[in-house]
């Protein structure tokens, strides 16, 4: 009989000590995407003490530990990330990061933290495990083309893929111990936007003597915007945000040579995700030509639409009800940000819900990737246990 969950419980609470010291010492040596050969060998060295065997050198810092059951039954993942962000921290800890301009700003260390405890508790526990559970410490989350797809690539996961993977994500809206859970599609799409428009540069005095990208460029951002309102489903949730214009040359009097806009197209219809690139496309390229302006576009395909196993959601929602108590689960909305975990979920059933991190004590809790950025480590209790609780179940 698998343990009952006020023993998870219990074992998680001893272990919060530890997890927490594991999250500071990660938040402490940040390490960028797939640069984490510090972070991948202290968490190989804490295996080792507690005898789980792993593989290693995936995408050279990824690490698949491994605890198989006594009973044979299926092969189930759990997954966390090891990168850090290119951000210096504001924040003043006694573990603020020790590396210059980067920083666990988006949780991972609080994930990897926490899928170790979960590892440690199935690794005591193992005797009453049907199957295998597959820990996945994953790198490059955040930088295309992203650690899972490169994983899957490399089959780290096997020959067969398992049965399941399930990932938890912190989520500053929610307090400590409460998670959140969408089945169904919950994340965008995200694909990346770089155009380079060259018209003819002079002075700003004889525009008739010149061809100003700047015009051309703000026609163009002007003009994408009706794919949004006019060329999209406005039941399907479409995002496109173009954060960045540049002009190479150009002042008050010039008129510059060459602008360079870069943005993001964001959605959860993988068909239309591509029709809408075309369109960009087209766009771009039709209202450069009407000024006499040349243009470039390039668009590079990032990660796809995050989707939920029904199936496997709804189990993994009821196992969260039974171990936190229905008040502390909660139904939250779909989301336009993006995860490479997606690309497990295109070919594993999974889920992937949030992790409540934020302070009852009416401090701020600062979103993800932002330099203050910290979380109420109470959590920690819970993101160890409850992914213990699900990897324990039957």
């Amino acid at each position: 009989m698998r343990p009952d969950k006020d023993t998870i419980k219990q074992l998680a609470s001893e272990l919060l000590p530890y997890i927490t010291g594991v999250r500071r010492h990660i938040h402490r040596f940040p390490e960028l995407s797939f640069e984490e050969f510090e972070t991948a060998a202290y968490i190989k060295s804490l295996l080792h003490e507690r005898g789980i065997p792993f593989t290693d050198g995936w995408v050279k810092t990824g690490i698949v530990a491994t605890v198989a059951g006594s009973q044979p039954g299926p092969t189930r993942c759990f997954r966390a990330e090891l990168d850090a962000l290119p951000i210096e921290e504001n924040n003043n800890l006694t573990y603020k990061s020790e590396e210059p301009g980067k920083m666990h700003a988006c949780g991972h260390d609080v994930h990897a933290a926490a899928l170790l405890g979960a590892c440690i508790i199935a690794h005591s526990c193992k005797e009453h495990i049907s199957g295998t559970l597959l820990f996945i410490f994953q790198p490059g989350e955040e930088k295309l083309p992203g650690g899972a797809s490169l994983m899957l690539a490399e089959k780290a996961l096997g020959e067969t893929l398992p049965t399941s993977i399930i990932a938890q994500h912190v989520f500053p809206e929610l307090p400590a111990g409460h998670v959140g859970v969408n089945p169904g599609k919950y994340m965008a799409s995200s694909d990346e936007i770089y155009i380079h428009i060259k018209g003819k540069g002079g002075h700003g005095a004889l525009p008739h003597l010149c061809v100003d990208p700047i015009v051309v460029a703000a026609e163009i951002i002007t003009a994408l915007q009706t794919l949004v309102a006019r060329q999209a489903n406005p039941f399907l949730p479409t995002v496109l945000t173009m954060g960045k214009i540049n002009s190479i040359g150009g002042a008050t009097n010039i008129i510059p040579e060459v602008v360079t806009i870069e943005g993001t197209f964001r959605t959860m219809d993988e068909a239309w995700r591509y029709e809408a690139h075309r369109q960009i496309e087209q766009k771009v390229l039709t209202i450069a030509s009407a000024h006499g302006a040349k243009a470039e576009i390039e668009i590079k395909i990032g990660y796809p639409c995050l989707q939920n196993d029904e199936e496997l959601t709804s189990k993994v929602k009821t196992a969260m009800i039974d171990f936190l108590g229905a008040d502390k689960v909660h139904d939250i909305p779909k989301r336009m940000t993006s995860e490479d975990f997606a690309y497990f979920a295109q070919v594993i059933p999974a889920c992937f819900y949030r992790l409540g991190v934020a302070y009852d004590d009416g401090r701020t809790a600062h979103g993800v990737h932002s330099p203050y950025f910290e979380v109420n480590e109470t959590a920690l209790e819970t993101a160890t246990g409850l992914m213990a609780w699900l990897a324990l179940l039957p």
